[in-house]
């Protein structure tokens, strides 16, 4: 099965401390974590991952940065954009997961044949937390595209635990709540009410098709 699986963190600057969220995320064994800083300096970013990485490590759990190639030797993955230019992974190190945010099947084909090792897909529903520029997807949508592909899929946009059952039946590997969680006065507790949603799903629901990192083995720290 694939390293993603269940709840995918997302430790976003807009929602405060970047370290104190991560941590507090991490207390729910999420299959990843993703540091998302958008308006931050490189050496901020960095000084955050250095912090972080050590911290993932000892969970067990890999750290995703988003947006910046030139920051991807600081974690184990780097996760792009539609605008944030092509996968090179000549620049990349050999350990590098990647992953890319898709919103409709289009994307998600191009960039599996790019060689995305998992896509994003949103926003599934509606959600203030990062402008996209397409309406909500839907689950339909999301099922289309799980089944177009054969790498992970982490549903993100407006995700609430009441939706998590509906997300694991179309065969998404993975969902990613940001402000459902982050907003919360209490994120930790919050993540794991998200988390243990995936344990409480019948067998034979999870997806178990495998993406490349996990056939290569060099992303096996993620569990």
């Amino acid at each position: 099965m694939s390293f993603l699986n269940g709840l995918y963190g997302i430790s976003d600057s807009a929602f405060g401390d970047p370290v104190t969220l991560g941590q507090a995320l991490l207390e729910a064994h999420p299959c990843a974590l993703q540091l998302r800083c958008k308006t931050w300096p490189l050496a901020r970013i960095e000084a955050v991952l250095r912090t972080l990485h050590p911290l993932c490590k000892e969970k067990g759990v890999p750290l995703i940065v988003n947006d910046h190639p030139a920051l991807a030797a600081l974690a184990d993955g780097l996760h792009l954009g539609q605008d944030d230019g092509p996968i090179d992974r000549s620049r990349l190190p050999d350990h590098c997961i990647v992953g890319r945010s898709t919103h409709n099947i289009e994307q998600a084909l191009e960039a599996v044949s790019e060689g995305a090792d998992y896509l994003g897909f949103g926003p599934l529903f509606v959600t203030k937390t990062k402008s996209t520029g397409y309406t909500a997807r839907g689950l339909e949508s999301l099922r289309e595209v799980v089944s177009a592909v054969e790498v992970p899929v982490v549903a993100i946009g407006g995700v609430a635990p009441e939706h998590i059952h509906n997300i694991q039946e179309t065969g998404a590997a993975a969902w990613a709540p940001i402000s459902s969680i982050l907003a919360d006065k209490d994120p930790g507790l919050k993540a794991q009410m998200f988390r243990r949603f995936a344990s409480d799903t019948p067998p034979g629901h999870l997806p178990q098709a495998e993406s490349r990192s996990a056939t290569q083995g060099v992303r096996e720290s993620g569990g």
